[in-house]
């Protein structure tokens, strides 16, 4: 089993930042990359994937936060972090840390285990 927790979440004001951290116990020798989601106000239950990053390194993120949105990885305290510069009122909510199992090298499919989501507030 995997454990996810996130942390940094909280109220800002459009342009400013905010970094999330999401800290991985468990089973981590059965992950092989690590997202993050998102779930807006009014959006129901459906939730987008912000961005990830593999075993290697690799990272990809959806065009809306391109150039604002960084995911990096510590793999020696294993924390996954996600910087978030320029932010805008539509960047407005939960945001979840997402885990995927496979072999080293996979890309991103879906996720197996999933936070508990910290919430993200930008005030225009």
């Amino acid at each position: 089993q995997v454990q996810l927790v996130e942390s940094g979440g909280g109220l800002v004001q459009a342009g400013g930042s905010l970094r999330l951290s999401c800290t991985v116990t468990g089973s981590i020798f059965s992950i092989n990359a690590m997202g993050w989601y998102r779930q807006a106000p009014g959006k129901g239950k459906q939730r987008e994937l912000v961005a990830t990053i593999t075993a290697v390194g690799n990272t990809d993120y959806t065009d809306s936060v391109k150039g604002r949105f960084t995911i990096s990885r510590d793999n020696a305290v294993n924390v996954v972090d996600l910087q978030m510069n320029s932010l805008k009122p539509e960047d407005t909510a939960v945001y979840y840390c997402a885990a995927q199992k496979g072999p080293v090298g996979g890309g991103w499919v879906r996720p197996d285990y999933w936070g508990q989501g910290t919430q993200v507030t930008v005030s225009s």
